[in-house]
């Protein structure tokens, strides 16, 4: 199955982390919504891959959520089934209700971010 997913994160601690390319990147304590595709081969076998690297069981960095994940804990994985590219729509529409990570998660789009924060 393939679509559109959100991982709902939680961060305890506030922390400054090196996401890759981005450099280090200040995280206050809160929650924090990632949007991201699964349109691809593995469908939402990607989520998987998410858990996986929260938990230790994956080390490699892939994606900028990848650097984020071991730092947080995973409340919950939001599935939208779809075959039709909704990521950057999804993540314009709850940027209306949170503030931005700007430039996390979005380098093979034009929008400012795919990275959510909320107290």
């Amino acid at each position: 199955m393939k679509g559109v997913y959100i991982l709902i994160l939680k961060l305890d601690n506030n922390a400054g982390i090196k996401i890759g390319k981005l450099g280090n990147l200040n995280f206050k304590n809160g929650y924090y919504a990632y949007i991201g595709s699964a349109l691809g081969t593995g469908g939402f076998k990607r989520v998987t891959r998410h858990f996986n690297v929260a938990s230790g069981k994956n080390r490699t960095r892939k994606w900028h959520i990848d650097y984020l994940l071991p730092h947080s804990s995973v409340v919950c994985a939001v599935l939208l089934p779809t075959g039709e590219a909704l990521e950057c729509a999804v993540a314009r529409t709850l940027a209306k209700f949170a503030d931005r990570v700007p430039g996390f998660g979005c380098t093979d789009c034009s929008c400012p971010t795919h990275l959510l924060y909320s107290e």
